[in-house]
């Protein structure tokens, strides 16, 4: 299975990947940037988005509307800023940072039950 990563805090990436591998993913591309998330996704669809909201030069809300716009992926927003992400995606699945391994597999398995469909 194949995830997503769009942060921009390496070691944030290093422990969401590690905690991904326990639940049985074995191919990881990460972003730090939108344009990078879309051609990111655009080059092999990913099974799962784990996002930040906050990136260096827009969202993670934003990279993940872009490509979700017609696919449905399942998509897990790993945040300090969860608030502004539900009120933008008010269904959004969201992990406070800092996070607990047990907290993103639960919110990884309600994501692939429920995929992110964009609004409208």
């Amino acid at each position: 299975m194949h995830a997503l990563l769009i942060e921009d805090e390496y070691l944030v990436v290093l422990s969401i990947e590690q905690a991904l591998r326990q639940i049985g993913f074995t191919s990881f591309a990460d972003a730090n940037s939108v344009d990078e998330a879309v051609v990111s996704a655009e080059q092999q669809c990913p099974d799962l988005i784990i996002a930040d909201h906050h990136l260096i030069d827009g969202t993670g809300t934003d990279a993940v509307l872009a490509i979700c716009s017609d696919r449905d992926i399942p998509v897990v927003f790993v945040t300090a800023n969860g608030r502004e992400v539900v009120r933008r995606l008010p269904r959004a699945i969201v992990v406070d940072k800092p996070f607990v391994e047990r907290s993103l597999h639960a919110a990884v398995a309600k994501a692939r039950d429920m995929p992110f469909a964009c609004p409208g």
